[in-house]
């Protein structure tokens, strides 16, 4: 009986008009007063110099800086070695797992690279002007460090399901990671909780944002107020949410086939207009590359000075690339082999694509085009900013940008649907019908993003995808020295020969 009316509950609310704007009101005013509490506490800010820093950031920079350093500078000098990996030189077919080095990191990269990457740096750099670039790409490159270690822990502690599947990520790595090290009274509760967040967290930051976003961007397409679609949310979420339903019902694998393929053309175009907005524009680049420097260490585009800046940039790159959170680690989990360290190497270029080399590009597109220290206060800002400095260079731009940023947000409901879906599934068991579930669930959600405007919602599970930086970091902390003792020893054993390269052996 009870399932019953959680049916009918589903199909009510899908079944809500677009002007149901009384809908909206209710259950905003209903969730608000747990979202402020939620977000007060993990947003919390701290003065510093005079400037406000929300505490996550530090959480998440401090550990960024701490496994740099722990793992001598591994996201510097991996590169090679993660390139070998992503070209196959060191993969066997028999490994246990279900994708290669190459899906697994198109998985976890589409559901990073999204419209933040458009939008959130053209704010940054609204506010704070060139020399916030250079603290992203800092704080981006510190990232990389995180995520090897969320990584490699996937992997080793991952959970090998009787039809050969693979179920990972920090609720496992927290639960038989900690267990290894005599700590299960802390490991299981905290893996429940990350679960549980996520689960929450991944239909509002993962799904009703990014389809509210691909809505707005086609009703822009397709002619604005003027569009057929303009009022027919319903219409627009529901063809998105089938066209998802179609891919996510494959599984992982599923998500994979399509990722691998949408991700690399999706970062190709976005990066090849890029570079010929800046082409266009080179003779601007110089001042461009100096001004990020300079006004790294000396600002004038802001108030808060050197640190103002600085906390703008680390906050956009934290964000962005989401090193820490570890949610990428439960795709990641998923690749073929027999050495968790690999999948460490290959995790090193999810936040150098995402922030190094994506949030840089749209920066200097921003900057060589329509950048004026005044703009912080004209009111243009996100993805408009984005988009009028394309179309500065290349008025037809404004289009196929549209379409981009449509497909980052598909990709990004793509990724986290399993995310979603593993935190699901540890918290109420394995099985076909418990995944079925929730993959109609968040399918549903898809329409209700194009359909009502839940801010509050928005906001709540916006809260609960960073509050599992608090568990995740410290599960890492506590599993530090396994994860370099495995490191090690995987490092002597490529060294010596003991693992073999098949690309050398062939050749």
């Amino acid at each position: 009986m009870k399932s019953n009316r959680f049916f009918i509950c589903l199909i009510a609310l899908t079944s809500m008009p677009l002007s149901a704007t009384g809908i909206d009101a209710s259950i905003n005013a209903a969730i608000q007063p747990l979202t402020t509490i939620l977000s007060s506490f993990i947003f919390y800010e701290v003065e510093i110099f005079g400037t406000s820093m929300p505490l996550i950031v530090l959480w998440l920079i401090g550990a960024a800086i701490f496994f740099t350093f722990y793992f001598n500078f591994l996201n510097l000098k991996g590169f090679k070695h993660a390139f070998q990996l992503l070209r196959g030189d060191y993969s066997k077919s028999d490994n246990d797992g279900e994708l290669t080095h190459f899906q697994a990191l198109s998985t976890a990269v589409s559901g990073t690279v999204g419209i933040g990457n458009i939008a959130g740096v053209a704010i940054v750099i609204s506010i704070g002007g060139p020399g916030a670039t250079f603290w992203l790409i800092l704080a981006g490159f510190l990232g990389m460090s995180t995520k090897f270690a969320e990584c490699v822990a996937g992997v080793m502690f991952r959970k090998v399901n009787p039809d050969g599947s693979i179920s990972g990520g920090p609720m496992y790595y927290l639960e038989a990671g900690l267990r290894q090290r005599n700590l299960s009274w802390l490991g299981r509760p905290m893996g429940l909780f990350y679960a549980i967040s996520i689960v929450i967290g991944c239909l509002g930051i993962g799904n009703m944002f990014q389809s509210n976003q691909a809505f707005q961007q086609f009703i822009f397409i397709t002619g604005g107020d003027t569009s057929f679609f303009f009022d027919k949310g319903w219409m627009f979420g529901s063809i998105l949410a089938g066209t998802l339903g179609l891919v996510i019902i494959g599984g992982i694998q599923g998500i994979a086939r399509v990722t691998s393929k949408l991700v690399p053309f999706m970062t190709l175009t976005y990066v090849l207009g890029a570079f010929l907005v800046i082409i266009m524009n080179a003779e601007k680049v110089p001042w461009a590359i100096s001004a990020i420097f300079v006004e790294a260490f000396n600002p004038s585009a802001m108030s808060g000075g050197m640190l103002g800046v600085m906390i703008l940039g680390f906050q956009r790159a934290a964000f962005s690339n989401e090193a820490g959170i570890g949610s990428a680690a439960i795709a990641h989990s998923t690749v073929k082999t027999r050495e968790p360290v690999t999948e460490g190497y290959v995790g090193l270029m999810e936040p150098f694509i995402d922030t190094v080399v994506i949030c840089t590009l749209t920066a200097l597109v921003i900057l060589t085009t329509v950048y004026e220290p005044a703009m912080a206060n004209d009111g243009i800002q996100g993805i408009a900013l984005t988009s009028q400095a394309f179309g500065s260079t290349f008025s037809w731009s404004v289009l196929p940008l549209s379409f981009i940023a449509i497909l980052f947000a598909f990709s990004t409901m793509l990724s986290w649907s399993y995310y979603g879906l593993k935190g699901w599934t540890y918290v109420i068991g394995e099985s076909v019908f418990a995944e079925n579930i929730f993959k109609i669930f968040f399918c549903i959600f898809v329409v209700l993003g194009c359909m009502i405007n839940l801010d509050a919602v928005l906001d709540f599970s916006d809260a609960l995808v960073f509050i599992i930086a608090l568990p995740n970091i410290i599960g890492l902390y506590i599993l530090a020295p396994v994860i370099k003792k495995e490191l090690v020893s995987y490092q002597k054993r490529l060294k010596s020969g003991a693992i073999p390269n098949f690309r050398e052996s062939h050749d």
